[in-house]
């Protein structure tokens, strides 16, 4: 955030991007999120450290890009650009699945499922960035895409283009929290439950992991917040943990199911 390059995806040790020379300025970070610049979260002290530069941190950003909006994800939501110090929108003109791609990757959500228009996920407010947006699919990054110039446009907000990722994910249910509740996933377009049928730590750790959320503390079964409603998308579920996404581990098949939705899945993540 201080950089302004969206939202974190990755927390990288181990001198990641390299070792660095001179001096290891910040060790013992511990930052809760809202601060707003590094060094005003706790830490050991200027150069008071224990460590060597195999040890240096790294981040992987979003980049100057999120997803908002009622109902919105991780991996689903209106678009908004940052760019002259504030957040916009993007207007729907010409708003299709290559540039919804584009946004997918660049978030790390997988490939585009939906490329939705007029505001399907609430109209924004202030700045409209970017119109007539073409991507080729290629792009590293949506501002990329040939577009009319940053706030050219005569558009409205109830044009706002949106984009759900195949990644999309979503915690709910019955006392649930950011970090902790019924776990769904988007397909077919529509929102589904997990079985519980094998769900384990394993499988709880790559969903944990891939909305941000730490590690998995717990993988209550048997609908511990609330049962769900339409389909049971995953069964049989079985991850190793180290997937990027839930729907990357084996599985019976989507919507392949012998299960009710007393068992739905869920997580509780640290």
């Amino acid at each position: 955030r201080q950089i302004n390059c969206g939202t974190a995806l990755g927390a990288l040790h181990s001198a990641h991007f390299g070792a660095g020379t001179g001096q290891i300025w910040l060790d013992e970070v511990t930052c809760l999120g809202s601060e707003s610049s590094l060094i005003g979260c706790q830490h050991s002290g200027f150069g008071s450290n224990r460590c060597e530069h195999g040890q240096d941190a790294g981040v992987i950003c979003s980049g100057p890009i999120r997803l908002a909006g009622p109902g919105s994800t991780l991996c689903s939501g209106r678009v908004e650009v940052y760019h002259n110090n504030s957040w916009g929108t993007v207007c729907d003109s010409n708003w299709d699945l290559n540039d919804a791609e584009v946004v997918c990757r660049q978030l790390n959500c997988g490939s585009a499922l939906q490329a939705p228009q007029s505001a399907y996920f609430g109209a924004g407010t202030g700045q409209i960035w970017l119109n007539n947006v073409t991507c080729s699919r290629s792009e590293s990054s949506l501002i990329g895409c040939q577009h009319s110039g940053f706030g050219s446009n005569n558009c409205g907000h109830f044009e706002d283009a949106g984009v759900i990722c195949s990644d999309a994910i979503r915690l709910v249910g019955s006392g649930s929290t950011q970090c902790s509740g019924r776990v769904e996933i988007y397909y077919n377009n529509s929102w589904g439950t997990v079985c519980d049928d094998g769900w384990d730590l394993n499988d709880a750790e790559v969903v944990c992991r891939q909305i941000n959320c730490g590690s998995a503390l717990q993988a209550p079964r048997s609908a511990h917040f609330g049962a769900g409603t339409g389909q049971i998308w995953l069964d049989d579920v079985s991850c190793s943990g180290s997937e990027s996404s839930l729907t990357e581990c084996q599985h019976s098949g989507f919507g392949s199911n012998r299960c009710e939705h007393g068992q739905d899945a869920a997580v509780i993540c640290s």
